[in-house]
């Protein structure tokens, strides 16, 4: 953690929420802190996507919708996070369009740069899913093998797009395949989406996925959930990764592949919040699209639970990872 009192964000009663700067909820820019515990980071790619493309504008939607937000304290988790931790924006990660290989590799280049050494964690917002491959790499090599939550209305473990093996729908399967998932401990929340055969779903437990449907909650209850994710991740460092197509479509309009039955917005919150405590080293909240948005009700979203990202991590012991553990396991 860093040892300088925390700069954060502008004061909404000084400067109002709509003027100032356009960082997310107008935090200070990397380079105005000579340190900092958790960064913010846009990555504008869409380039994986296989039905409706705009996420590429997503953090850009993200961050004007963040203007809303009032980071000083969060009530539900009893915290002021900005005073904890310096929290920045890092602005966007400059990848190429045209090329999804390329991009990865950009995007993992920079994440790492952001990170570098000690503990520093970032919270990426997307673009697609595909970019949770590259941060799952820098994470990976930081914490060792991470426990997955996934929130999403899609597995994300299909094997390839019309011949392309890293896509928004493959990312998991490539993870597994990489050796990033700690074994056994990964999970799917809020899956409801259609499949191609019966066989995605076995192959999705081959690769040591437990799922939690969508409809699921209706039985468990967000208690029984949320015991359930707990009971599989245990002590592991956690990665989050939130498709904002987990909410229903009347709750998040403004994404590539909307499902119908998904969580509403209090849902998805209760869910995360009952997460405090785990060991949270980064996190991701993807495919919010604004050109199928209506009056930033899904950037709105996005950006509630890129905060709340923000605020379990302030709240996590920020200690310095075992490299050594990391690199040999």
């Amino acid at each position: 953690m860093s040892d300088h009192k925390p700069l954060g964000a502008l004061e909404a009663t000084v400067v109002p929420r709509f003027a100032g700067p356009g960082t997310f909820a107008r935090l200070p820019l990397i380079d105005a802190v000579p340190d900092y515990d958790i960064a913010v980071l846009g990555v504008p790619f869409d380039g994986g996507t296989s039905y409706r493309p705009g996420a590429r504008f997503g953090p850009m939607g993200i961050r004007q919708a963040s203007r809303h937000l009032r980071p000083r304290f969060h009530v539900e988790l009893d915290t002021a996070p900005l005073e904890t931790v310096q929290v920045v924006d890092a602005g966007d990660v400059p990848c190429t369009p045209y090329s999804i290989d390329e991009a990865v590799g950009q995007i993992e280049r920079f994440a790492r740069e952001v990170v570098g050494q000690g503990d520093r964690r970032l919270v990426t917002l997307g673009g697609d899913h595909t970019v949770a491959l590259p941060m799952l790499r820098a994470a990976r090599d930081k914490y060792g093998p991470i426990a997955l939550i996934h929130f999403d209305a899609h597995l994300d473990t299909w094997d390839t797009y019309f011949k392309a093996p890293t896509t928004h729908g493959t990312v998991f399967r490539r993870a597994f395949e990489e050796g990033l998932l700690a074994e056994e401990k990964s999970i799917h929340i809020g899956i409801r989406g259609p499949i191609y055969d019966r066989l995605d779903l076995i192959d999705d437990a081959s690769f040591g996925f437990r799922i939690i449907r969508a409809g699921d909650l209706d039985v468990l209850g967000i208690g029984g959930a949320v015991d359930i994710v707990r009971q599989r991740v245990g002590d592991a460092p956690v990665y989050l990764s939130i498709d904002i197509d987990v909410l229903d479509p009347a709750f998040a309009p403004g994404t590539g592949t909307p499902e119908m039955g998904g969580f509403t917005g209090r849902e998805l919150l209760h869910l995360l919040r009952r997460l405090d405590g785990l060991n949270i080293i980064g996190g991701d909240v993807v495919e919010t699209a604004p050109a199928y948005d209506n009056a930033e009700i899904t950037c709105l979203a996005a950006a509630t639970v890129a905060f709340d990202l923000i605020t379990l991590m302030s709240k996590t012991n920020m200690r310095t990872p075992d490299r050594s553990a990391a690199a040999t396991a």
